[in-house]
């Protein structure tokens, strides 16, 4: 059972019962409404249990292929039209094709939680507008966290796709724009302290109504954003990718037939639900918890924020519960449920195995509880714009519940942070405002027979490094080091994987700056006698030759001439560090993963100044630190 710092499992206990009620209409999903709060709960299909398909095996999978390839089509349109830095090249941006009722059908191979997030905004959507009410050109749009978003960077353009005057289905983006107003540029405020000061916010409506633009949105939008010709560049880039999905559908209807896509259709919900149930049921039933922190909310600075919760598989059925997590925060780390359920989504997708069909089907075997007023459901208007930090402490606290029930295939923590931060100031050349955005990465956890992911951001949020050249083309900033950070990585018989170290240096002007990271008390834990990764940090050099060390969360000034270095931390290790090849820490060295000292210290592994293996004297130590911790059990048996 894994222990740690960081990540405290509460224990195993038997499976558990508890009494729902109340079933409300949810587009395919129920809304169940308990004493425990807010449950969330995607039933078999939107016409009750399916009955077993009878569409032809090998129709199935070309449809099912031919979807995804729409999809990845959609993503790729949109990432080649965008002008901002964070959807061209840190790729902040999702694409999915839906059914008529709102159910996900294919996804392209982008932001895991955006996809997650994008069904409720699609139920948001035929909840005021159902299919059979849209017109042919009709586009929605919306980025209210409280009816259908998620924080308000990310906006969710979503189309009708007709055929022959019918819809028979739909086509969702979402991206993260750089830009929606607020009182920071970046719109990411780390002291923000309700939704009103974190920017722009756009309850559902329509974009296009019948094919015929809504001029007064696009006004609102250019009158709100700091760099309104990025932000309506990127919207268009969304509305490029649906058009795309509209002839790219039509064309497979006109193959098929609109009746055989549908039949289809349900036939790939159904196989993801059957399969997701005999995956789950492979799982030990029992109730699993675990908790783990935030440092704190940017606003109350040092009070550490506690997430819980407990997974209880019941055969082919899973649970799970956020009761025990803290009340909503002051600060801009609520997670609205559209998110906190995009993190169960991936966490069951990870567990179940990806070889199943991605679609809302994969949902039907669980339940979710967030209690109202808590970190996961907010109470309207709480601050969520750093929503994706929690988001990613979730995902770490579901793994760690699932590591107690399938040690054998869970990982470590990862480093549980996905760094966006953004620069924003008047570039003393042209005299225009500028916003660029940073996306800062850490390790990935170490994992049964593999060592955690060097430097990248695989998880959640699967989002690529902004390059170094689109940083320094876009602002007056100069990537003056970029590296991976030796010895971040938790030690282990599968070491964790190294985060990154990056400095920025302002070349002219001034510049204002979001930091929000995050591991900087806590720390990405390690299982199976793997070690915790050591914690983020963050400091400015000033021009002047003084420095000034960085909370986890703050707004930075920078002048000319100062530094910005951002060192953040890598995933936990997976086993006992003594257990390490010595080649394997051999090379960790030469690649400068881990140092001279760390592989003493922590691996028991010596080497020369260059690196090289010193067998003898490993041997000697290595036997020396196996008696000692003989000893020292022998000692607390007694």
């Amino acid at each position: 059972m894994a222990s740690s710092s960081a990540g405290v499992p509460a224990g195993v206990a038997p499976t558990s019962h508890s009494v729902h009620a109340g079933h409300p209409s949810l587009h395919g999903s129920s809304l169940v409404v308990s004493s425990g709060g807010t449950d969330h709960r995607h039933i078999a299909s939107r016409h009750g249990r399916p009955e077993r398909s009878t569409v032809d095996p090998i129709t199935k999978e070309v449809v099912r292929y031919r979807l995804s390839t729409i999809a990845d089509e959609m993503e790729m349109t949109l990432l080649r039209a965008a002008y901002s830095v964070i959807v061209k090249e840190g790729l902040d941006a999702s694409s999915a094709v839906f059914d008529r009722s709102g159910n996900n059908i294919a996804q392209a191979a982008a932001i895991p939680i955006h996809l997650g997030c994008m069904i409720p905004a699609v139920e948001t959507v035929l909840r005021r507008w159902p299919v059979d009410e849209m017109a042919p050109g009709d586009v929605f749009i919306l980025n209210d966290p409280y009816a259908g978003g998620t924080h308000l960077p990310d906006i969710a353009v979503i189309r009708p796709l007709f055929h022959s005057g019918r819809a028979v289905a739909l086509a969702a983006t979402m991206s993260h724009h750089q830009e929606i107003g607020g009182m920071v540029p970046g719109s990411l405020p780390p002291n923000a302290t309700d939704l009103y000061q974190e920017g722009l916010r756009l309850p559902p409506m329509k974009l296009y109504d019948a094919g015929t633009i809504v001029e007064p949105i696009f006004d609102i939008l250019r009158a709100n954003v700091r760099t309104p010709d990025v932000v309506l560049g990127d919207l268009r880039a969304q509305l490029a990718a649906c058009h795309l999905a509209e002839e790219r559908i039509g064309e497979l209807v006109d193959e098929i037939g609109g009746a055989e896509l549908a039949a289809v259709m349900d036939a790939l919900l159904e196989q993801s639900a059957q399969l997701t149930a005999e995956r789950i049921s492979a799982i030990p039933d029992g109730t699993y918890t675990f908790t783990d922190y935030l440092d704190d909310d940017g606003v109350r600075v040092g009070q550490r924020i506690v997430i819980r919760a407990a997974v209880t598989i019941d055969g082919s059925a899973v649970h799970i519960d956020f009761t025990g997590t803290d009340e909503q925060t002051k600060g801009p780390y609520n997670c609205v449920p559209a998110s906190s359920i995009a993190a169960v989504y991936y966490v069951l997708r990870a567990v179940t195995g990806a070889d199943i069909p991605n679609n809302s089907g994969c949902y039907r075997s669980v339940r979710i509880t967030l209690p109202p007023g808590t970190l996961v459901n907010p109470v309207e208007p709480a601050p969520v714009n750093s929503r994706t930090a929690t988001l990613l402490r979730l995902c770490d606290v579901l793994f760690g519940c699932f590591q107690q029930a399938i040690p054998d295939r869970m990982p470590a923590a990862q480093s549980g942070q996905l760094l966006v931060m953004n620069f924003g100031g008047t570039d003393p050349e042209t005299g225009k405002l500028f916003v660029t955005s940073e996306l800062g990465v850490g390790g990935m956890g170490g994992r049964p027979g593999l060592d955690g992911v060097d430097a990248v951001e695989a998880s959640a949020s699967n989002c690529m490094n902004v390059p170094a050249e689109a940083i320094e083309m876009e602002s007056p900033l100069r990537v003056v080091q970029w590296s991976v950070w030796p010895d971040s990585g938790g030690a282990g018989r599968w070491r964790g994987g190294c985060g990154t170290e990056k400095v920025f240096e302002l070349t002219a002007g001034e510049v204002s700056a979001n930091y929000r990271g995050e591991r900087h008390t806590s720390r990405a834990w390690g299982v199976e006698g793997g070690a915790d990764a050591p914690s983020s940090r963050a400091v400015v050099h000033r021009a002047d030759g003084h420095d000034d060390e960085l909370p986890s969360k703050t707004m930075v000034h920078l002048e000319a001439g100062d530094q910005l270095r951002v060192a953040l931390s890598g995933g936990g290790g997976y086993g006992d560090p003594l257990t390490r090849p010595e080649q394997d820490v051999e090379r960790d060295v030469r690649d400068h993963r881990v140092s001279r000292a760390e592989a003493e210290d922590l691996y028991g592994v010596m080497t020369d100044d260059r690196g090289h293996l010193l067998a003898d004297a490993t041997r000697d130590l290595r036997a020396r630190r196996a008696a000692q911790r003989s000893g020292d059990e022998e000692e607390r048996r007694a």
